[in-house]
Parts: structure tokens; C-alpha cells; sequence
């Protein structure tokens, strides 16, 4: 579940009493009003009201200044009261007439005290004045009808609102500025115009006559493809910045594993003995290391015979974790284990499929020990020695390339299906072209690549999509 979706679950719960006003068929056109802070005991809270009536809503209430005769984007502090002249709060309210605001549409956000029932008052009299509790997600989808963004900006605001790390709300911010989207209109202008050369050709098929030359067309397809294809190839390391890596640290029973969680997380979080098999049980703790976020899980010790029932049950959870991780830390005894043992491991957890770093704990205390295994790090938890080496060397193991700011990832699924399908037409294109087959047919490879593309950016969409996409958002959002 989504962090941001506990917000919405608690927001929704907060505004039940006005859910009833909520029409069975809902209009584009009707006013709608939502908390747009989390639910709460707050110094503020945040009401937005957006609509053809919200500025004169808001205006019915207050009672310091005419809003109607108010410029856009200025704020006013005042009164509210309900429609029996009772005073609700002293608030501020911001007025922004559209199209120039978040929806396009005139937006009033009013910045109340952020008690539970003052803020249940002031939306239960904005709805008896004939507003309507918003849906989740339907400012922005709002936003996105009214053309103020594309589909994948509005879907980076979920993602911004989603955030837990550096790097995942920077990746959010370039897609709301418009960074992957300008790439889209790119490639997607470029195949317009052939489409439109190619269908001209079909005006005068009787007199054999190419408007497109096919040459500059193959050329054109191979330079999208190789666009299409980085951008599918960068959503490992999108999902990694978005997900979050999940880190199995494993090995055999003492080597190390819980001291190595507790040295990385600077807190004594797992227990740690000198008795084989203390850990029974996985433990998962969230590690943050260059903006990336890495879920530490700390296993059982893995041997292969234990009479301990309940030991043989957190092996089998290792070997679980294992199979799931996107990263596993093998942690062994320098002192105690050979190079055979090491290398019947690597072969073991070669088959995850997920790469793996190897450290030689308690090197401190047999610092002549070395294996000629890849990927291999000697430190010593219990002292912190080698620990910043560790993390280094946990981000490169990840890190498919230099990212910044202004490198567009995806990180979206739906990005990644549609992409698919995008360049498996674009080969078809391709195909057509070298084949030298008749535009009629060409066309509609070309027309299907247009497809794909405004599928993404959304100027080509299905309401049922919509409506599912931004079902996900927050109320308020």
C-alpha cells in the first residue's frame, strides 16, 4: 500500500459525515471541496474548494470582504460563518481565479486552526451551500482535463506525495516539471510528421508516389527505439529510487549478521550473543545511503541440520528472502569458514539471480584471510572497519548509472507496459519500411505508435483509466 494511502483512509474518515452529500452521477461542472491536510489535531488545516461556485461558496461564509470583487492569487484574513451567522473560525483565505490555478478552475484554499471539528463545520457548510465532497485524486485530475498537465506529470504528484527519500522526490519533481513528457511530445512529433507524409501518399496512390522517403524513416524508427529502450531499461534503477531496495543479509549461524544490521543502523536494533542460531526471526529496518533507500533484512543463520524447530522455520525464511531480494549481503567468519565453503555459497545464491556482495566479518582477528571471490569486502562490524567501503559499495551494486535531477527515470509500471508495446510496433514499423510495404498499411503501424505514446502522456485515454489512476490519490489532491 502506498505511504500516502493511511492519509487518505484517515481523511476519508474525517469527512464521512458529508460523504452522503456526494451526487450518484458526478459533473465535471460541480463545485467540489476537500481537506487537503492530513487528518489530525494541526496548528493549520488546509480546506480547498474548487469550482464554478467555489469563489462565491467561500464568499456566502465570509463575512470581513466581498471575494467576488478580490484579484486572483491574493489572500485576505477574516471570519467565516455559517448560514446562521455563527462564527465558524478566523482563517486566511487564498483566492485564485482560473485558469491561472492548480485545477483551472476558481480555487479558494482556506487555511483554518487545525481542529478536527472546525474543520468538519466549515466543509459542512460549504456543502450545504450546494458544493460536493471531492473524490480522491479529482483536483488534479481536474488539473489534467483542464490541460494544466499531462497524464505523467499528474502521476508524478502521487509519486511526489509518495516520497520517503531524496532521490525519489527529485526523480517526482522532474516529471511534474515536465521532464519526461518533453521527451514523449519529442518522439511523437517526429513520427506525426511521417504519418502525415505517409497518408498524403494515399491521396495520390494512382500516381505512384513516395512523399516519404523510407531510408529517413528506418533511420528515424532506429533513433526512437534506442530512446524507448533507455527509457525501459532505466525503470530497474526508477523502481529501485521509488521502491526502495530490499537488502537480505544472510550467512551461517554467528558470522556476524546482527552486528553488521546494528553497526549499519548506529543502534543496537537486533539482539547479538555468542550463541549459534540467536536470530529465529527476520527483521526489517529502512537504511538510507546517497538518497537510496535500502530495507535491511536480517536473516536466521543458515545451516544446513538443526534439531530446533523453530530455528528449521527461520532458515526457511532466509532462504525466502533470499529468492526475493534485490541485494544480498553474504556475511562470513573469516576465522571459521574456508574458501570451499564460500565458493558452494556463491554458487548457491548465483541462482537469486540478484547480485551479491561478500564480507569477511572479524577481520580484525585474521587479517591474513583472503578468497579470490568477486565482489568480496573484509571488515569488522563490532568495530565499525569497513563500513563506509560497505555502503559504497552497496550503492554501485544498484546503481545502474549517474543520475541527477535532470535524468528522466521511469518509475512507473504503466509507463513501463505501455513502452513495451510501443517498441514492439516500432519494430513492426521498422519491418514495414525495409519490406517496402504500401503506406496504406504502414500508416497503421505508425497510427498504433501514436497510440502508445498519447496513451502515456494521456491525450488519448479512457475514462475507466482515468478514473482508476487517480483513484489512487489522496482526498484533497
Amino acid at each position: 500500500m502506498p505511504a500516502y494511502a493511511g492519509i487518505c483512509f484517515k481523511q476519508m474518515k474525517l469527512c464521512t459525515f458529508a460523504l452522503k452529500q456526494v451526487h450518484t452521477s458526478v459533473s465535471w461542472k460541480d463545485t467540489i471541496v476537500a481537506l487537503a491536510t492530513p487528518q489530525g489535531v494541526g496548528a493549520i488545516g488546509v480546506i480547498r474548494v474548487s469550482g464554478p461556485e467555489a469563489i462565491q461558496y467561500v464568499n456566502q461564509l465570509f463575512s470581513s470582504k466581498n471575494l467576488l470583487e478580490q484579484k486572483t492569487h491574493t489572500l485576505h484574513v477574516g471570519v467565516l460563518r455559517n448560514e446562521l451567522e455563527e462564527p465558524l473560525d478566523e482563517v486566511v483565505v487564498s483566492l485564485f481565479r482560473g485558469p491561472r490555478s492548480y485545477t483551472g478552475e476558481d480555487v479558494v484554499e482556506i487555511s483554518c486552526h487545525g481542529s478536527s471539528f472546525i474543520l468538519q463545520r466549515v466543509m459542512q457548510a460549504i456543502t450545504h451551500l450546494g458544493a460536493r465532497m471531492a473524490r480522491p485524486g479529482e483536483f488534479t485530475q481536474r488539473a489534467f482535463l483542464h490541460g494544466k498537465m499531462d497524464l505523467t506529470q499528474a502521476e508524478a504528484v502521487a509519486d511526489l506525495i509518495a516520497s520517503s527519500n531524496a532521490a525519489s522526490a527529485r526523480q517526482a519533481l522532474h516529471h511534474i516539471r515536465g521532464g519526461f513528457s518533453k521527451i514523449l511530445m519529442q518522439l511523437r512529433e517526429e513520427l506525426i510528421r511521417f504519418s502525415a507524409l505517409i497518408e498524403l501518399e494515399l491521396d495520390f496512390s494512382q500516381e505512384d508516389v513516395e512523399f516519404a522517403d523510407r531510408k529517413e524513416l528506418i533511420v528515424l524508427i532506429s533513433t526512437i527505439k534506442k530512446h524507448v529502450h533507455e527509457l525501459l531499461q532505466s525503470f530497474q534503477w526508477g523502481n529501485v529510487i521509488k521502491q526502495g531496495v530490499s537488502v537480505a543479509i544472510v550467512g551461517k549461524p554467528n558470522a556476524g549478521k546482527s552486528t553488521l544490521l546494528n553497526a549499519l543502523l548506529n543502534e543496537n536494533r537486533a539482539i547479538v550473543s555468542d550463541i549459534a542460531g540467536t536470530t529465529r526471526d527476520t527483521i526489517e529496518e529502512i537504511l538510507q545511503i546517497d538518497g537510496i533507500v535500502f530495507r535491511l533484512i536480517d536473516t536466521a543463520g543458515i545451516r544446513e541440520h538443526t534439531s530446533d524447530m523453530i530455528e528449521q522455520i527461520g532458515v526457511e525464511k532466509s532462504l525466502q528472502k533470499i529468492k526475493e531480494a534485490d541485494l544480498i549481503l553474504y556475511v562470513y567468519d573469516v576465522a571459521t569458514e574456508t574458501k570451499q565453503d564460500i565458493q558452494e555459497m556463491s554458487t548457491r545464491l548465483a541462482e537469486s539471480g540478484a547480485p551479491v556482495v561478500y564480507i569477511g566479518n572479524k577481520a580484525d582477528q585474521n587479517h591474513t584471510t583472503n578468497f579470490s571471490v568477486d565482489n568480496n569486502i573484509f571488515i569488522s562490524a563490532k568495530h565499525g572497519v569497513g563500513l563506509d567501503e560497505l555502503r559504497a559499495r552497496m550503492v554501485a551494486c544498484v546503481q545502474t548509472g549517474k543520475v541527477d535531477g535532470d535524468t528522466t527515470l521511469v518509475t512507473n509500471a504503466r509507463h513501463v507496459e505501455v513502452l513495451q508495446k510501443l517498441y514492439s510496433a516500432l519494430v513492426d514499423v521498422e519491418q514495414a519500411a525495409q519490406e517496402r510495404v504500401p503506406g496504406d498499411l504502414m500508416a497503421i503501424d505508425i497510427r498504433q505508435c501514436l497510440q502508445y505514446l498519447g496513451e502515456i502522456t494521456g491525450q488519448i485515454s479512457h475514462e475507466d483509466q482515468l478514473d482508476y489512476i487517480f483513484s489512487k490519490f489522496c482526498i484533497g489532491k
